[in-house]
């Protein structure tokens, strides 16, 4: 069902079972897949493939032009998977050609009111990121992380897997997998070992988790530590997966107990 006040561009391709409501603004290079739902007031332009299933919440931007002043009209992509809700006032970005062109928005994600994702982010699958929260530009999120309200994500960092951020935190360092950071400038409070007990991860992998934790940033040394740690918690996949998080990027300063 589309409004009969709904703007439409002839060449845009939308799915006959997707719900469009009154006043809303979709432009030629928009494809919108199966059971999607656009509520009032709502704007979609820009080269954008929205999957099946998300819904979108009056006053939402989704694809207008990057805020990147060396942006210059180029033909870049947003790419929104499957059954993600987007509420009142989100905007989201494409990417720009220096960032590799394309912003991502995974799976099963929630976008709380007036959140932002800059250009070129890549957002995995299960993410909530709550009011008012800005990602910066190239930012990558890993799967189920969580972002409290107010908290503001500096362009090029990363958050890993099952990381949460607490409300008001200003992330300017990389947070490993499973970690908590909180702060003004964040910095690592310790493990998601809630949220590891929820998705049902062994115990044994948990506790071997929070002794790695332990000899990871028991000094300002990280790789130096790393380097001594590997042999012994090698099999762990917790601890596998934070050491392949660190020593991915080394150029990025990684958050911890001591930022």
């Amino acid at each position: 069902m589309i409004d009969k006040t709904a703007i439409i561009d002839n060449n845009a391709k939308i799915h006959s079972t997707a719900k469009i409501g009154p006043f809303t603004v979709i432009g030629p290079n928009v494809e919108i897949g199966e059971n999607v739902t656009i509520h009032s007031h709502v704007n979609i332009s820009g080269n954008t493939k929205i999957g099946k299933g998300n819904t979108f919440y009056p006053f939402a931007s989704i694809g207008n032009d990057p805020q990147d002043l060396k942006f210059n009209g180029e033909k870049t992509l947003l790419e929104i998977g499957d059954n993600n809700r987007f509420r009142e006032y989100v905007t989201i970005n494409p990417g720009t050609v220096g960032g590799g062109g394309l912003t991502k928005i995974g799976n099963n994600c929630l976008f709380m009111i007036s959140s932002h994702i800059a250009h070129d982010c890549k957002v995995g699958n299960n993410v909530i990121i709550a009011n008012n929260v800005p990602l910066g530009g190239h930012v990558t999120i890993e799967n189920n992380v969580v972002i409290g309200g107010n908290s503001a994500v500096q362009q090029f960092t990363r958050i890993g897997e099952m990381a949460m951020i607490g409300g008001m935190t200003g992330v300017l360092h990389d947070v490993i997998p499973y970690g908590l950071s909180t702060g003004n400038r964040n910095s690592l409070q310790g493990l998601n070992l809630i949220g590891l007990r929820r998705a049902k991860f062994e115990n044994k992998d948990i506790l071997g988790l929070s002794e790695a934790y332990k000899e990871i940033f028991a000094t300002k040394n990280i790789n130096e530590n790393i380097s001594k740690l590997i042999g012994s918690f090698q099999e762990n996949p917790l601890v596998k997966n934070v050491i392949e998080f660190i020593t991915k990027d080394k150029k990025r300063s990684i958050c911890t107990p001591f930022s």
